[in-house]
């Protein structure tokens, strides 16, 4: 096998999976990663809250492609090639072994990700990857022979044979591919928490509720399942799902809309209205305030009644039918004003990156220029919380690692 020089612009995931199946894959190549931060793998390391979220326990690459809001139909091909099962195998080959929690969610059983950072960094330093922090690429550009020259943030020049961009976030101005003539669409934020001005919220940070069913209206957005009450507004699954696929339209709205919360998505207001007429029967002496309704935490349940004008005076057996209407209104459709965002912890998943249409998803290799490949971060895809963009990272990562190390290199000078 020829012996390509590659480079890879981009410490992440992908970039990390690519050069070590590249420099596996073909022992004489000269892989090179460039990381313009001084930390590698930053991401990982503070991933499923410090625990890395390797990825997600299905197995059908067709249902996994629905997690993806962006991007899932094209990832159907590379994840029956490398999908869930792969990457759980590839790590438990490196006596990194995984556990599968009850959500489908899949970590290292030591529940750290510096388990996976040093296996990563330990594999690619036994392939022979060359690794360089604090290097950026500032541009890049074809050589008349074939191959690239790449001008590096530090002032110095590269050349190698194939080019891996597997970086995220830059704008479009600053995008090393435009350089060669790519596009890029926009990053935008995806996987972020929701800010909302209402002091009754703040009384229930940290309180929790299994199911709940958020919508913004006007739009097709619409989720059910559980929901966090932060010190800053709404967090949990629901609204990570709802900012996920929402990631453009959002945007467009400035992060200024409104939000509709049903509180019991199983139950439509008539079922409300004839659980409070058995109330009446039944406990019609007891107060409003103090009968929780389930599922609903004690606190949530209050809190709501005040919004529906309920008081301490209030029995069950004194509610009027314009008062009963108002409970199943606040408990069906609470609106709330979305007023600003907040990423998920400290994970950032963007939407936005190399249109999927410049890119063959057999190889990662651009169809505008030879050699260029693209991975994870780079591409227009993007996943919900879950371990879903590690597998995009891990899948892209092998494929574009693989092509690279079996491509003859281009003919130089």
């Amino acid at each position: 096998m020829n012996a390509p020089r590659i480079l890879i612009a981009g410490g992440g995931a992908s970039g990390f999976f690519a050069a070590i199946t590249a420099a596996e894959a073909n022992p004489n190549a000269q892989v090179v990663l460039l990381e313009k931060g001084t930390h590698l793998l930053a991401k990982v390391g503070i991933s499923g809250g410090g625990r890395c979220n390797v990825t997600h326990a299905c197995f059908d690459p067709r249902e996994l492609a629905t997690r993806y809001p962006r991007g899932g139909r094209t990832l159907i091909g590379p994840l029956t090639r490398f999908g869930p099962t792969e990457t759980i195998d590839w790590f438990q080959s490196r006596n990194v072994f995984l556990k599968t929690e009850y959500d489908g969610r899949v970590f290292p059983i030591t529940d750290s990700s510096q388990t996976i950072i040093d296996c990563l960094t330990s594999a690619a330093r036994q392939a022979g990857v060359k690794i360089l922090t604090g290097t950026g690429v500032a541009s890049i550009k074809n050589t008349p022979a074939g191959g690239f020259i790449l001008h590096l943030t530090n002032g110095s020049l590269m050349e190698c044979d194939r080019f891996l961009w597997a970086a995220g976030g830059c704008r479009p101005e600053s995008h090393p591919p435009s350089n060669l003539g790519h596009t890029l669409t926009p990053p935008v934020p995806s996987l972020f928490t929701f800010h909302i001005d209402a002091p009754w919220l703040r009384e229930l940070a940290g309180v929790s509720i299994e199911s709940v069913e958020v919508s913004v209206p006007h739009t097709d957005l619409k989720e059910c399942g559980p929901l966090l009450f932060t010190h800053s507004g709404l967090s949990g699954p629901a609204i990570l799902r709802l900012s996920s696929w929402g990631a453009r339209p959002l945007h467009e709205l400035n992060y200024h809309f409104p939000l509709f919360l049903n509180w019991l998505p199983a139950s439509s207001s008539a079922d409300i209205l004839r659980e409070i007429q058995v109330r009446r029967e039944t406990i019609g002496a007891q107060m409003v305030l103090r009968s929780r309704w389930s599922p609903l935490p004690l606190r949530l349940w209050e809190q709501l009644l005040l919004r529906a004008g309920i008081t301490e005076e209030h029995r069950w057996s004194k509610l009027n039918r314009e008062t009963a209407l108002q409970i199943a209104q606040i408990l069906t459709c609470t609106q709330l004003l979305v007023t600003g965002k907040s990423m998920n912890k400290e994970e950032f998943v963007t939407s936005g990156g190399i249109p999927l249409n410049e890119v063959d998803f057999k190889t990662m290799e651009s169809r505008l220029v030879p050699g260029l490949y693209f991975a994870g971060e780079a591409l227009d895809i993007d996943g919900l919380t879950g371990g879903f963009n590690f597998q995009s990272a891990w899948t892209t990562g092998w494929i574009a690692g693989n092509a690279m190390a079996s491509s003859s290199p281009s003919p130089t000078k």
